[in-house]
């Protein structure tokens, strides 16, 4: 039978993939050089304002970002996301990504030495296009972009890139790519109208935008990917908030949300599966943000956490401190917790720094295949030895 090159670079590798969990970054330079990021508000590095995002989150004001930066970035937490631990801890690039909106003139004209890649996700892209929901009656205040609309903007970039002498594929193919947690948003619509637009259409509709998005990158000569999957978005304090009290599952969370998330991280899955047949000189790498999210909710103080379910920046106190009309950054919550890094939630759908920094280590130190498939060791070890 005929082994891909794919495969037999993580044969070559696969010792590299046994190490402790505790195992440092990779020393600078690392194996990757150039990082490419796309998804939602869960890897949004300033693609949107207060004016521009979905709902009603200030994110452009106080407490955001107040952890870290000390100011607002437009990051949807009070510092840091996964992105941005990949890009300098585990990447070992020499700044967090860029967002591209912010970015265009600056990026494009970048050196060879000075560029480090782009982040192309946006806060409430969907998975489908925005004009689907819109023909549905369901143009809610959510931004109007999707997955696919990041892939015209990385084509826009490249072909800026090149206008400007930045090389024939600019490192397409040496790039890290990271597709983070995508088709959140979509289901938000399945909440708010049931009956118009049932999961399984939802489900279906979004795992084929994702397929063809992804095909698209690889197409483009893309050679390493990591893909999220969906956390448990039953836990999440909107949620939880906003549905009946009765579809409660053994977490105390709502089920139906729940097994939403696990059909289409079981979807796609194996939507991957196929991309990875169909392009086998890939590394198509899968990150379980349900699992990493499941092992936090279930031995929360294992990983530091004392509130798994209520909001750190928000408003009503009770169980999830969490009213819709009054969210985080608006004028009514311009402060948050005293203690951040002791929730796992910051603004009732988005996480706090301290979680973001748990699930990274969980998706980049993992060596045993339960939060990312294949190890993102064997991934940085393939990329070593295809750079030799």
């Amino acid at each position: 039978m005929a082994v891909s090159s794919a495969a037999r670079r993580l044969l070559l590798v696969v010792t590299v993939t046994v190490v402790s969990v505790a195992a440092a970054a990779p020393s600078s330079p690392g194996p990757f050089r150039t990082l490419y990021a796309f998804g939602d508000s869960l890897t949004d590095t300033g693609n949107t304002h207060s004016t521009t995002g979905p709902y009603s989150f200030g994110v452009s004001h106080p407490p955001y970002g107040a952890t870290f930066f000390h100011r607002p970035t437009n990051r949807y937490s009070d510092g840091r996301l996964v992105v941005d631990f990949l890009a300098t801890d585990f990447v070992a690039l020499p700044s967090f990504l860029p967002p591209y909106l912010s970015t265009l003139s600056r990026n494009a004209n970048a050196t060879k030495a000075s560029y480090s890649g782009v982040n192309f996700a946006v806060a409430g892209a969907t998975a489908i296009e925005h004009e689907f929901f819109v023909r549905q009656n369901l143009s809610a205040n959510i931004t109007p972009q999707s997955i696919m609309t990041q892939l015209g903007w990385f084509d826009a970039h490249f072909k800026a890139r090149r206008a400007s002498g930045g090389g024939k594929d600019g490192g397409v193919g040496d790039a890290l790519f990271w597709v983070g947690e995508i088709g959140a948003n979509d289901y938000g619509y399945n909440f708010m109208a049931p009956d118009a637009l049932p999961s399984e259409r939802i489900r279906s509709m979004a795992i084929d935008r994702i397929t063809t998005f992804l095909e698209g990158l690889l197409n483009r000569g893309a050679g390493y990917v990591v893909v999220q999957g969906m956390p448990l978005t039953g836990c999440l304090p909107l949620t939880m908030t906003l549905s009946r009290s009765g579809d409660r599952d053994n977490l105390s969370c709502v089920a139906s949300v729940n097994q939403q998330s696990l059909d289409h991280n079981h979807h796609l899955q194996a939507a991957l599966h196929r991309l990875r047949r169909s392009h086998p000189d890939a590394i198509i790498a899968y990150a379980d943000y349900h699992a990493a999210h499941l092992a936090v909710v279930r031995s929360p103080a294992r990983y530091g956490f004392a509130e798994p379910f209520k909001a750190c920046c928000g408003t009503g106190g009770g169980a999830y401190n969490f009213e819709i009309f009054a969210t985080c950054g608006s004028p009514e919550v311009a402060t948050a917790c005293a203690q951040p890094a002791r929730y796992v939630n910051w603004d009732g759908v988005h996480m706090t720094e301290a979680m973001y920094k748990v699930v990274a280590g969980m998706f980049f130190h993992d060596a045993t295949g339960a939060y990312c498939r294949p190890t993102f060791g064997s991934l940085l070890a393939a990329r070593k030895g295809q750079g030799k």
